[in-house]
């Protein structure tokens, strides 16, 4: 049975869990053939239908039991916020929301490896909860797939929120508590300054995705290694 991701994700859920466009949200945004790097790659959700929509793919995720379900990509098994490779990418995608850690040091770490991995003139695509997002959290049940999502427990103390996901799918029960931070549109483009990115343009009428481009900087990476611990293979 699969285990659990260093965040608490279960692998098992991951990998039932289907693609609800967000490939074809990416691919429309992007040169065909882009190279993408897909920072929190998980179990391939994402990165196997962008894959089969012509995109060299690289996944990054820090479990090697979500990455062995990446089957069309190269893989690498690292710290997002620690990865430097001496190779850069039309695109990087962020997902998932990470963004909206409560940790302020490590958001600062995913933005600047987006950063310094995307290349003079390509776009970093982020998924983040809006603002708004946080006033209308509720605990109905909603349907993804074969796995049916509810997130109990709701607590939010001042830009803080606290729950946890309930998750049932092909007999089995999953919990995964989470805490995430609101921030304004303003917030979010002095983290992006921050790093050396701009904000760009929303890419979803709800606000749930945005893009941002480099500002002008050397050609050349400023690391030529892979920090950390990590595993590179080709899938």
């Amino acid at each position: 049975m699969d285990g659990t991701a260093k965040d608490g994700s279960p692998v098992g859920l991951y990998a039932l869990l289907p693609e609800t466009g967000e490939a074809t949200l990416v691919h429309g945004a992007i040169p065909a053939g882009a190279t993408v790097l897909e920072l929190g790659a998980g179990a391939g959700r994402v990165t196997q239908p962008l894959a089969a929509l012509g995109h060299p793919v690289l996944a990054v995720d820090n479990s090697s039991e979500m990455l062995a379900h990446v089957l069309t990509a190269e893989t690498i098994r690292a710290d997002i916020e620690s990865l430097r490779l001496d190779r850069r990418f039309d695109a990087v995608l962020l997902a998932s929301q990470l963004v909206n850690t409560a940790d302020a040091e490590l958001r600062r770490g995913l933005l600047a490896t987006a950063a310094h991995h995307v290349r003079d003139g390509g776009t970093v695509l982020i998924q983040w909860h809006p603002p708004t997002w946080f006033d209308r959290v509720d605990s109905v049940a909603r349907e993804l797939g074969p796995v049916t999502i509810a997130v109990k427990d709701i607590v939010l103390d001042g830009d803080l929120l606290a729950a946890t996901v309930h998750y049932d799918g092909a007999g089995q029960h999953w919990e995964h508590p989470f805490t995430a931070r609101r921030m304004s549109t303003s917030d979010m483009t002095a983290e992006l300054d921050a790093v050396g990115l701009r904000f760009g343009n929303w890419l979803t009428d709800d606000q749930t995705w945005f893009t941002a481009t480099p500002n002008q900087r050397s050609s050349a990476p400023e690391s030529p290694s892979v920090s950390g611990d990590s595993d590179a293979q080709a899938t």
